[in-house]
């Protein structure tokens, strides 16, 4: 990150974890135009409240978004989010000061050892199609997919 401190392994992860799933990516993406409240970003991005709240929540606790309670003149409550300017380089030197900084607490909800952290995929016929890395929301790293294939080659 060029912006702020470093980011512990931890950090890091959640980030990356953060911006590693489509919807997330689109949030981001309608909140870098400007702050927006939850139903007007509901309806911009075409999702239900209650999925959105569950990435907003996602998103704000990785520290990519902030979100502020406002009263409306009406006197209606409205949550609005904004973007937390971030830049983050990615090099192969971050992510060795990042696993360097990991604790226990990084490796909650991540695959056992030995599993390869993926789920393994079929073609239909039960035969073995590729292992691919998976997030939390099962959206794969498709870099990951594409390396596995061509090793199956």
């Amino acid at each position: 990150m060029t912006n702020g401190p470093p980011l512990t392994g931890d950090a890091f992860l959640q980030v990356m974890a953060a911006l590693g799933n489509p919807h997330r990516m689109r949030i981001i993406a309608s909140l870098s135009h400007g702050r927006n409240y939850v139903s007007q970003l509901a309806r911009d991005i075409g999702m239900s409240r209650p999925l959105l709240h569950m990435h907003l929540k996602r998103l704000e606790s990785s520290g990519l978004i902030t979100g502020s309670l406002e009263v409306s003149r009406g006197g209606k409550a409205m949550r609005y989010f904004e973007v937390v300017p971030f830049v983050y380089e990615l090099t192969p030197e971050l992510v060795a000061e990042a696993v360097r900084t990991l604790t226990d607490e990084g490796d909650e909800g991540r695959a056992p050892a030995g599993d390869g952290g993926g789920r393994e995929l079929t073609d239909g016929g039960g035969k073995q199609a590729h292992r691919g890395l998976f997030d939390a929301s099962g959206f794969t790293n498709g870099a990951a997919v594409e390396a596995k294939e061509e090793e199956n080659r």
